[in-house]
């Protein structure tokens, strides 16, 4: 069996390859770097949906351990606080809402975990220097450590970043703009009485006209992030006192240490084409998205799953290779969703244009007198799954004409939507629902009356009667007294049947893998 060949060896790439390892998919991963580095957090938030992939990748609950659960985000305007938003605590067990935790730290566990993975080649110092494909598979030219050479697999995973060769190899184009204003991060290591919240501050004394986010981390590191002016200079900073003095207008007198500084602009950008033949791009060498939100990592980790399962099913002879058309069709989708909503925050966080600083000036003075100021204030809408309602995999139930498509709105069950979560006993062992999922598709019966499907299609039955005992996944579900729920391996629905007919299950599990 060729194995898949990704490059990278960042979260995306490594998460990828260990879902591959969790089908029985062999792959090579190609990281140009003789290491990576560990310096710096980099992206820190990690969203509920995207620990549970992360679960399955191995490694989510270290994470929860060792990261700072949050379940509130506040937004003050010059210092007075404007309106906080909560999340939905972890309840019965359940996942938390979001963790911090460095980005860096988690691509330690990930490269572990792929290290001591059999089915996964993991080779540092192996840049990518050229792509070939053919009918059956891709020879990738890479140079490094051992002189060059090629390595063969049935398809490349390109997840080498914003920067990637592998894009820039397939001649696929990656149009958007940069924005011109600096962010400065520090991550500051300080015992400081704050809670452990997002805090977003408009237009502080002590950073006029500009805003600042604080998060905590663990190890008592707290990131701070300032919008500072476009010719900004850290070192200059540093050696003026002024970086001290940005710092200890948040500080106070207490001691701090800097763990880590940087300067960046943001990009906002998006892959014409996500995949090429044989080859597809995941995370930042498909899209970059400004941080404020957190979009960027955890749709990269997003993409990494939804292009496993389909590779896996492919490469095992479980689906037609037209089902990976359905990656570009699906995540692009949920990549320019994402480029729209972060769009339209840094339209508001760095306006561009008169009208847009008029309009921003007068909704945080609006803001402080509003009933429900959070509806006309953008500091960034939190990461959250993209629906599939408009995918060739997903099975229509009805009209759609009233889904709730803004911004972290709830969404309902319906075919498209990530799968529910909640407890269930499967064998006489307490878990939860998202936890059967990940290797094949699993079919959710209302009743014992199961349908007996005839097909190749790896599924799992469960009827809610049987699992539900309290009834949440029910009610979470809406289901019905003859309801059919059918699930992808990534979680989410793609058909909601009204009873367990097995033609039209059948049917809906085909339709899913491409058929």
């Amino acid at each position: 069996m060729e194995p898949v060949v990704v490059a990278g060896a960042g979260p995306v790439g490594l998460v990828t390859a260990l879902l591959l390892a969790r089908h029985g998919v062999p792959s090579t991963v190609l990281e140009a770097a003789g290491r990576r580095d560990p310096s710096g957090s980099r992206a820190i938030c990690f969203q509920r949906d995207v620990l549970d992939v992360l679960d399955r990748a191995g490694c989510a609950e270290r994470m929860i351990a060792r990261g700072v659960t949050w379940t509130t985000g506040r937004t003050y305007h010059r210092g007075d606080e404007l309106f906080s938003v909560t999340f939905p605590g972890t309840g019965g067990g359940a996942v938390p809402p979001w963790i911090n935790i460095s980005q860096a730290e988690v691509e330690g566990y990930l490269g572990g975990l792929a290290a001591d993975e059999p089915l996964i080649d993991l080779r540092y110092g192996h840049p990518v220097r050229g792509v070939r494909q053919d009918e059956q598979g891709v020879e990738v030219e890479v140079g490094g450590v051992e002189a060059g050479g090629t390595v063969r697999g049935s398809h490349l995973v390109g997840a080498d970043g914003c920067h990637s060769t592998v894009r820039k190899l397939l001649g696929i184009g990656f149009p958007g703009r940069t924005f011109t204003d600096r962010f400065l991060i520090c991550d500051v290591r300080a015992e400081l009485p704050f809670p452990s919240e997002r805090r977003f501050h408009f237009d502080p004394e002590w950073n006029p006209g500009r805003q600042v986010l604080v998060h905590q981390c663990p190890d008592g590191t707290w990131r701070i992030d300032w919008q500072v002016a476009p010719g900004v200079d850290l070192d200059a900073e540093r050696a003026s006192g002024a970086l001290d003095a940005r710092i200890r207008k948040i500080v106070g007198d207490l001691p701090y240490e800097i763990v880590w500084a940087t300067v960046y602009r943001f990009h906002e950008r998006c892959a014409t084409a996500f995949g090429s033949g044989r080859a597809f791009l995941a995370g930042d060498a498909a899209h970059l998205f400004a941080p404020f939100g957190a979009r960027g990592l955890n749709s990269g980790i997003q993409d990494a799953e939804n292009l496993a399962w389909k590779l896996a099913f492919v490469h095992r002879g479980l689906a037609p290779a037209g089902l990976l058309a359905s990656y570009d069709a699906e995540r692009r989708a949920a990549a320019e969703e994402n480029l729209r909503v972060t769009t339209r925050t840094m339209e508001f966080l760095v306006p561009q244009t008169p009208a847009q600083r008029a309009h921003r000036l007068e909704s945080l003075e609006r803001a402080r007198t509003r009933p429900e100021p959070r509806t006309i204030i953008d500091s960034g809408k939190l990461a959250e799954p993209f629906w599939y309602l408009d995918s060739p995999l997903t099975t229509p139930s009805g009209p759609l004409d009233g889904f709730p498509r803004e911004p972290g709105a709830a969404r309902p069950p319906v075919p498209g939507v990530l799968c529910p979560d909640g407890p269930c006993t499967v064998g006489g062992e307490r878990t939860r629902l998202r936890r059967l999922f990940g290797t094949g598709f699993v079919v959710l019966t209302a009743n014992r009356r199961a349908p007996r499907l005839r097909t190749a299609v790896p599924h799992t039955v469960h009827a809610l009667d049987e699992i539900d005992a309290d009834g949440v996944l029910r009610e979470a579900l809406r289901a019905g007294p003859d309801t059919v729920h059918v699930v992808r391996p990534d979680g989410h629905l793609a058909a909601v049947l009204p009873s367990a007919d097995p033609a039209p299950v059948t049917e809906a599990l085909h339709r899913a893998c491409g058929r």
